[in-house]
């Protein structure tokens, strides 16, 4: 049975939980992980681990690509990146590999070094809601 987006929401607290030591009131639907919760990019790892344990199942596992929650190298092309804020391009790219991240508020300002805080507890809640309904890739 699919799980609903507030069981969803309950099991994200636990992982942030645990994974930040963030109290249960602190984590909202709108916290950023990072300017909220205080996240730092070591804790990104951890709660990816997290998320691959709490919503693996013995016939669907969980796995999350490497980049696919969390922005990584996203300086290193010219093409998304320059005087350190996102072209037009990169913009693109961002809702293209994020479309569980609300870029509407960022589109005016576009700050590399702000990227980060627009991962939010929704948004994570978000991910794991689309990855968990996409079918299941099928082995030959």
């Amino acid at each position: 049975m699919a799980m609903s987006r507030d069981e969803i929401f309950e099991n994200v607290r636990e992982v942030l939980e645990e994974a930040l030591g963030a109290d249960e009131e602190e984590i909202t639907l709108e916290a950023s992980l990072t300017a909220d919760l205080e996240a730092e990019s070591i804790d990104f790892l951890d709660i990816v681990f997290r998320l691959e344990k709490t919503f693996s199942t013995e016939d669907k596992p969980f796995k999350v690509a490497q980049g696919e929650l969390f922005p990584e190298n996203l300086m290193e092309n010219p093409e998304w990146v320059v005087d350190g804020k996102f072209t037009d391009a990169g913009m693109a790219m961002l809702k293209e590999r994020m479309p569980h991240v609300d870029f509407s508020q960022f589109e005016n300002d576009r700050d590399v070094n702000k990227v980060a805080e627009l991962i939010t507890v929704r948004s994570i809640v978000q991910f794991v809601e689309r990855k968990l309904a996409a079918p299941q890739a099928t082995t030959a």
